[in-house]
């Protein structure tokens, strides 16, 4: 048996998805013929029928069937080594795609990317801000290189640096509710107030929202910034990182009303990108650089600061 070549296993695979010999051969750009030609040669080769050809259109033969299972998984590694070695032959690469999610803090994360890109000025940082699913979206559909935010580690398709923790807290403005912003708020408690909510900015969300009442009003706005003026006005409630929120936190312009019914919670912040997909060298750098400087948080980022427990005359 003599050695198949990966232009027939291309034409057997086309054939396959397009049902026909001729819509193989405008997929692949050939003539009828030689599409025709490659797969008759391919099957001549290992001794076997692979595909049914007596009906209108062309079917998979059983064999045909378990052989094409693995020349799916052998042109998607060969189109993997082709865009690697596209990559090595342009050297380093001239752009990297990097997406942040709404739960990264900038001034860490920023001040990292500055630090590494300054040091490679032929490579330009295309940088993109995305928000809950958005870049995982990006990600996903090949248009991030590498994101900042929370990462599904039940998804195979990532691998993850892990960069700290980041706690979201549940704040009202003083003065939003007409009681105490004590432990014991239940979520029957805050119906009758605004919730304001960050919208997901992937093109097709995979999340329901986090943290919503039910039968409450809703805000929605682009990102926490202006979810964190709308609170502070007094025009909504939310949970807002606690980056965001320190100083407010401390002098008392917001009031976290974490407890037993609103506990907050508290995110892992990735570095992610794909680990089914070639990365050229200046991708695998930052890599390194990020798993060596990780992680950039500060601890206190990670811990949701409870509200006060109400005087014993407000219950």
């Amino acid at each position: 048996m003599s050695n198949f070549t990966l232009h027939e296993l291309q034409c057997f695979n086309a054939v396959v998805l397009d049902g026909g010999f001729q819509a193989a051969a405008e997929r692949l750009h050939r003539s009828h013929p030689s599409v025709f030609a490659a797969v008759a040669k391919l099957e001549r080769q290992l001794g076997l029928d692979l595909l049914d050809r007596s009906g209108y259109r062309v079917q998979l033969t059983e064999a045909g069937h378990a052989f094409h299972r693995k020349v799916r998984f052998l042109l998607h590694e060969a189109e993997e080594l082709q865009t690697y070695a596209a990559q090595l032959a342009m050297g380093e690469e001239a752009e990297l795609r990097v997406v942040l999610g709404d739960l990264c803090p900038l001034p860490p994360v920023l001040e990292m990317l500055s630090r590494f890109f300054a040091q490679r000025p032929q490579t330009r940082l295309h940088l993109q801000f995305e928000t809950v699913t958005g870049p995982w979206e990006r990600l996903l559909e090949d248009e991030a290189d590498l994101i900042v935010h929370r990462v599904p580690k039940s998804d195979v398709r990532m691998e993850w640096i892990d960069l700290g923790h980041v706690a979201l807290v549940p704040v009202v403005a003083p003065g939003f509710l007409p009681f105490p912003p004590d432990t014991d708020i239940t979520p029957q408690r805050m119906q009758a107030f605004t919730q304001c909510m960050v919208r997901d900015s992937a093109r097709h969300p995979s999340e329901q929202g986090h943290f919503l009442v039910e039968g409450a009003p809703r805000s929605s706005v682009p990102d926490h910034l202006m979810k964190k003026e709308l609170i502070l006005h007094g025009m909504a409630w939310g949970h807002v990182p606690r980056f965001m929120i320190e100083t407010e936190l401390r002098d008392g312009s917001l009031l976290s009303i974490a407890g037993r019914h609103f506990p907050g919670v508290v995110e892992e912040l990735s570095a992610a990108r794909r680990r089914d997909r070639p990365h050229g060298p200046v991708a695998d750098q930052l890599w390194d650089f990020l798993a060596r400087h990780a992680p950039v948080l500060r601890p206190t980022l990670g811990r949701v600061p409870k509200a006060k427990k109400a005087p014993e005359h407000h219950r």
